[in-house]
C-alpha cells in the first residue's frame, strides 16, 4: 500500500520565495534519490506550507523521515518559522497514476 507524509510548516515573513527556491534546487534532488520516493506536492502562501510526500510504502517513507529528513531540516531551517509538524497516512484512493486507487 502507498503512504504519505504531510509535512505543516511555517515560513518566517518574506522567506517564501527562498523557501521555494531551496526546495527545488536542493530538496526534491535528495527526493528523487530516495528508493520509494513516488512524489511530492508543495503548496505555499506567504506565510505557510504544506508538503506531502507519496512513498512506495511505509518503510521507505520512514527510512527518509530517519535518514534524510534531518538534512532538508537543516537545509530549510534559515526559512521555517517552528519545528514543521509531520503526520502519515496509508493512500487510500488517489488521481494520479503512481498511487494505487482502492
Amino acid at each position: 500500500m502507498k503512504y504519505a507524509r504531510n509535512v505543516q510548516f511555517k515560513i518566517k515573513p518574506g522567506k517564501a520565495d527562498e523557501f521555494n527556491r531551496i526546495f527545488v534546487a536542493d530538496v526534491l534532488p535528495l527526493l528523487k534519490k530516495q528508493h520509494g520516493f513516488n512524489e511530492e506536492l508543495t503548496l505555499v502562501n506567504a506565510d505557510r506550507g504544506l508538503g506531502i510526500s507519496v512513498w512506495n510504502d511505509r518503510p521507505s517513507a520512514d527510512a527518509y523521515t530517519t535518514h534524510i529528513y534531518p538534512q532538508v531540516l537543516a537545509k530549510l531551517a534559515g526559512m521555517l518559522d517552528g519545528t514543521p509538524v509531520v503526520e502519515t497516512y496509508d493512500v487510500t484512493t488517489s488521481t494520479t497514476s503512481t498511487a494505487v486507487t482502492a
